[in-house]
């Protein structure tokens, strides 16, 4: 190992020391005692790697190309870092009110996070399934972290065997590549299809790669865990679920895609606009019936992706572009929306249900209008900031001839607008019934406002993560 390799996988060593320490001052003192300072430092130590990432320039590689550091993985490790870190503060208070603040809950997070940092930045099939098991394996043990909840415990179970089937498919379809390549690097297997085509045995193996990525992401017909997992988890932990690993595995698709397949982008662009379309019908049908707000948010989240796959079908560097900014978008979002989940009880027992919200305005009417600006932001209603997220990729699509792609998407938004609209219809207009309290944190109180705020102004310049996020694509797409 070189100097050289030692500073390009700096943060990520720097994270894995920090959890290791964490871990062993736990065990040998309080252990949960600690449980909320580890969390607070934790979150203080992401978001200073993030800051230190984000001060990086250009492109260099460690272990012969297996890891990559160049622009496009350090946006996504940002996005990553700082959804983890705001995930940990949002949730800290509502973990410890429901006993279930244990001092390995942030530890896990961490050894997550430095999953899918590796996943941002893998060069090689190797590397990216080393990346994609660390990050699994923690989240299956957070899933199921209330050990005295059976929901927690079959959301963990489900959780890990289907998660376990995607690894097997995404391992498969890697030997099959490797067989076909002669190489697991990302570099040899572009080149391996320089005609702009792949030969039958490779076209299998990236069918079975396109499968296991799609699992990471829920899309459809790969998305059957979410819902269960989403009402299961305990909330704090549902909401990690929804944001960082989310980017991740967005960053991983489009990586493998463009840096392994980028020679044959007509084999694999039909695939993916086809995943994009059943994802955000599936998504914008099947919510319409949901009574469970966090199942609900399943759903939305599986539509969501298929918004962001859309970015990523066109096959061109606008598209990577616009699908960055959508999922900065998303997780900025999803951080305000599940801060407001998680703070709804009544006699101090958490509440899904969304009829509980009936008439909420009438006594919150601050959180009831942060809440309402957010879920016209998700619905994609003008001028909020999803509105601009979702006609940037409907752009990208229609410059890239999929015109039919942009319509479909269109169509799936309207109807996918429903039911965040019922949802503010409940909080203003509907009948009396039995209440809900939204017991915040401060942290979480500021996370809603802050997510509220940042989707009514950051149209005018998207917080300056425009420019980022198109030299991303531009180091990705070459």
């Amino acid at each position: 190992m070189s100097s050289v390799d030692i500073q390009t996988v700096l943060p990520e060593i720097l994270l894995s020391v920090y959890a290791m320490i964490a871990l062993l001052g736990a065990v040998y003192t309080g252990k949960d005692a600690l449980a909320k300072p580890i969390t607070w430092i934790t979150a203080g130590v992401m978001v200073a790697i993030a800051i230190m990432i984000a001060g990086g320039s250009g492109a260099t590689s460690a272990f012969n190309g297996m890891f990559l550091d160049d622009a496009y993985a350090r946006f996504a490790k940002v996005a990553i870092l700082l959804a983890a870190a705001a995930v940990l503060v949002v949730g800290e208070a509502t973990m410890a009110r429901r006993g279930i603040l244990k001092f390995e809950y942030p530890i896990l997070v961490a050894l997550g996070t430095v999953g899918m940092m590796m996943m941002v930045s893998a060069g090689n099939l190797m590397s990216l399934y080393m990346g994609l098991e660390l990050q699994s394996l923690s989240l299956y043990v957070v899933a199921s972290l209330n050990r005295d909840s059976l929901k927690s415990t079959e959301a963990g179970m489900k959780y890990f065997v289907l998660g376990a089937l995607s690894s097997g498919l995404l391992l498969y379809g890697s030997s099959l590549v490797y067989g076909y390549a002669g190489t697991t690097d990302f570099a040899g297997i572009l080149a391996a299809a320089n005609d702009g085509h792949v030969g039958l045995g490779m076209l299998i193996g990236l069918v079975f790669v396109v499968t296991g990525l799609a699992f990471k992401v829920s899309a459809v017909p790969f998305h059957m865990w979410a819902p269960d997992v989403y009402e299961g988890a305990p909330t704090p932990v549902t909401a990690f679920f929804a944001t960082a690993p989310k980017m991740a595995a967005m960053g991983l698709f489009a990586r493998v895609m463009f840096d392994a397949f980028g020679n044959a982008i007509s084999d694999w662009s039909q695939i993916i606009a086809l995943m994009a379309v059943l994802s955000m019908f599936l998504g914008a049908f099947a919510a319409i019936g949901q009574t469970n707000i966090k199942r609900l948010m399943a759903y939305s989240s599986i539509a969501h992706m298929g918004f962001a796959l859309m970015g990523l079908a066109a096959g061109t560097e606008f598209g990577v572009q616009m699908m960055l900014q959508y999922m900065a978008v998303y997780v900025a979002m999803n951080v305000g929306t599940f801060a407001f989940i998680m703070s709804m009880e009544r006699d101090g027992r958490p509440v899904t249900d969304i009829s509980a919200l009936k008439q909420l305005a009438s006594t919150e009417k601050v959180k009831a209008l942060a809440m309402l600006t957010l879920m016209f932001s998700l619905a994609g209603v003008p001028p909020m900031l999803g509105f601009f997220a979702k006609y940037g990729v409907l752009i990208a699509a229609v410059n890239a001839g999929m015109t039919w792609l942009a319509v479909a998407a269109v169509i799936a938004s309207v109807i996918g607008a429903f039911y965040y609209l019922r949802i503010v219809y409940f909080m203003y207009f509907g009948d009396e019934a039995e209440g809900v309290e939204i017991n915040m944190s401060p942290a979480a109180w500021a996370a809603l406002m802050a997510s509220a705020v940042i989707v009514m102004v950051g149209f005018v310049n998207f917080f300056g993560i425009e420019g980022a996020a198109q030299a991303a694509a531009a180091a990705l797409v070459k």
